[in-house]
């Protein structure tokens, strides 16, 4: 057992920092821990538990979830209190750059595609303003453009949990599950990749669930089936009101399938 117990990136004391993220690297037998108040990432090399080694990258508050970029070399994960995206390079075990964005990001895992201007990026939302930050990453063949917003889109607004695409689809789904005006909660946004600067196409995905009592029903996490061609996203609502499930077409953007079930209570 390893505390997290230490000082935050502002040289305070923090007696008790929460752990945010946990994920592998992709290029050495280490662990990415994200100890969240202390803006700080641990690098466990776990291949001798009996003399366990860390590396401390100073990073930014307070740190959230993230992902890998396409080439799962770089770590990007949110700072959501600093307004930042950290980039970790797992390969160097240093801190790469840190990315203002908007307010609050909270990316997920974030989606990762190639812009038709600006080459491999990776996209966040946020919690608190509308905007999708689209994020250069590609130091080699794109230098002029990595760690960098390349794009800001404009969402329905704040209130976003999940940005979601998929390598055989040219569509960007965007939720916004808590945001206060329910017509934006029960819909999401989707892009198309080819063109990002046409405005959004918006789907009433509570609407597809036919739910009938008056329940929230918060639409949130678009994830796609294996195929790429369906998009499952979740249709919340208290645990004494009916949730859902629903299907789309990717291609069509069209519900294609309504899983209803009591023993769907706010499904994740």
């Amino acid at each position: 057992v390893v505390s997290t117990r230490g000082m935050t990136v502002d040289n305070e004391y923090h007696p008790e920092p929460r752990v945010a993220a946990i994920v592998s690297s992709h290029q050495k037998p280490e662990f990415l821990v994200n100890a969240k108040e202390t803006g700080k990432i641990w690098m466990v090399d776990y291949t001798d538990l009996e003399n366990l080694k860390t590396t401390q990258i100073d990073t930014a508050k307070f740190l959230h979830d993230g992902g890998f970029d396409s080439t799962r070399r770089y770590f990007m994960t949110a700072a959501n209190a600093s307004d930042k995206i950290v980039v970790v390079d797992t390969k160097t075990s240093k801190l790469a750059a840190l990315v203002p964005v908007g307010k609050t990001p909270h990316p997920g895992r974030g989606a990762n595609f190639k812009h038709p201007k600006f080459g491999p990026v990776w996209a966040t939302s946020g919690l608190g303003d509308e905007s999708i930050a689209v994020i250069g990453t590609d130091p080699v063949k794109n230098k002029q453009h990595a760690w960098k917003v390349v794009q800001s889109l404009k969402g329905q607004g704040g209130g976003s949990l999940f940005i979601k695409t998929h390598p055989k689809s040219t569509n960007l789904w965007v939720d916004t599950t808590l945001n206060p005006d329910p017509k934006i909660s029960q819909s999401v946004a989707v892009f198309d990749i080819r063109d990002l600067d046409k405005p959004p196409q918006i789907i009433d995905i509570a609407a597809c669930a036919k739910i009938a009592d008056d329940g929230a029903k918060r639409v949130v996490q678009p994830e796609y089936n294996q195929k790429g061609d369906e998009v499952w996203f979740s249709v919340w609502s208290a645990m004494n009101k009916q949730s859902a499930i629903v299907v789309v077409d990717d291609k069509t953007r069209t519900c294609k399938t309504v899983l209803n079930d009591k023993r769907l209570v706010t499904p994740t």
